[in-house]
């Protein structure tokens, strides 16, 4: 936050607009990394966080208030407002709270940015029970918990006559998109959550609500032994590709009233560069109006395949 200064508005940051002024934001996963780098996104605009983290380790082990503490006590101390939660959102009763501890201490919710996660890798064969069921239950569950509490709150607001300006920013991954070696629990995880994104901007578009995801590219505390040696930060006064606050803007804006209309998109945001991901889509086909044969089947799929893009390669195997 290098040249963040106070208003009478709370915090400000360089190029700051005030896009998200009078906005109650919750990011889950916030203690830390990309996490961190939205929650004082937000708070630079004018949004009032709630800094969700559980502080685990980067394995999910052990848990800590402080991470989230620090990051609540750094808006404040910038002048913005801001509150920190230390539940574990893919629980039930986490996720309940996380929603009620915005309305009870800030009067709304207009913004849910689903972000906690960690990383259990192994290749496929050495890929324990419990370390799928982990990874699964906190990025995929702990994206569905948090939005089906929020997405009840909104409804009953839509219901009750005041119809919200909600959205909802996922995180993704190119895991996610494309796979990758040894993250077969990660890239279905974050695969899911494209799904789930897609779902939900569908069923809550009547509500007010948008929901969209972003599959971010960025030095944390996850990425840091997949891509040992080559995300280290610049020297000083250089563009600093890889930092998480990189991918901010896109959240903010995302999370902000000004993205009315975009919803159910994928995004990829990297270094100074963002993409929309457009996904399956229906490629060359062929129809003979009858059962094919298996014979003919395999003959239509390779003719098929010999006039379809080349797919991107899986991380890991370029």
């Amino acid at each position: 936050m290098t040249g963040d200064s106070v208003s009478g508005n709370g915090v400000t940051g360089n190029g700051a607009t005030g896009l998200c002024e009078g906005r109650v934001v919750v990011v889950t996963g916030a203690g830390r990394g990309l996490g961190r780098a939205h929650a004082l996104a937000f708070a630079a605009e004018g949004a009032e966080v709630v800094v969700n983290d559980l502080g685990v380790g980067p394995a999910g082990d052990g848990t800590s208030a402080a991470p989230a503490q620090r990051v609540a006590d750094e808006i404040v101390a910038l002048g913005g407002r801001a509150v920190a939660h230390g539940g574990d959102i893919a629980t039930a009763d986490g996720a309940a709270s996380l929603v009620d501890t915005a309305l009870e201490t800030f009067g709304r919710l207009d913004t849910l940015v689903n972000n906690a996660g960690f990383l259990r890798d192994r290749m496929l064969v050495n890929l324990e029970e419990d370390d799928w069921d982990a990874v699964m239950r906190v990025h995929l569950k702990g994206h569905f918990l948090p939005l089906k509490h929020a997405a009840a709150h909104w409804r009953a607001e839509a219901k009750a006559g005041r119809r919200t300006e909600a959205r909802v920013v996922n995180t993704s991954s190119g895991a996610g998109l494309l796979g990758s070696v040894g993250q077969g629990n990660y890239a279905a995880a974050k695969a899911g959550i494209v799904g789930l994104t897609l779902v939900a901007a569908a069923e809550m578009g009547r509500y007010g609500v948008q929901v969209n995801a972003i599959a971010p590219a960025a030095r944390t505390r996850m990425t840091e032994q997949t891509f040992a040696g080559t995300m280290a930060a610049p020297g000083a006064g250089a563009f600093d590709a890889m930092a998480p606050e990189n991918v901010s803007p896109l959240v903010v804006w995302l999370g902000s009233a000004d993205s009315a209309g975009v919803t159910g998109r994928v995004f990829e945001a990297e270094a100074g560069r963002i993409t929309v991901m457009e996904g399956w889509r229906p490629g060359p086909t062929a129809d003979k109006g009858a059962r094919w044969t298996p014979a003919a089947a395999g003959a239509a799929a390779r003719d098929l395949l010999a006039r379809s893009d080349e797919p991107r390669p899986v991380y890991g195997t370029r």
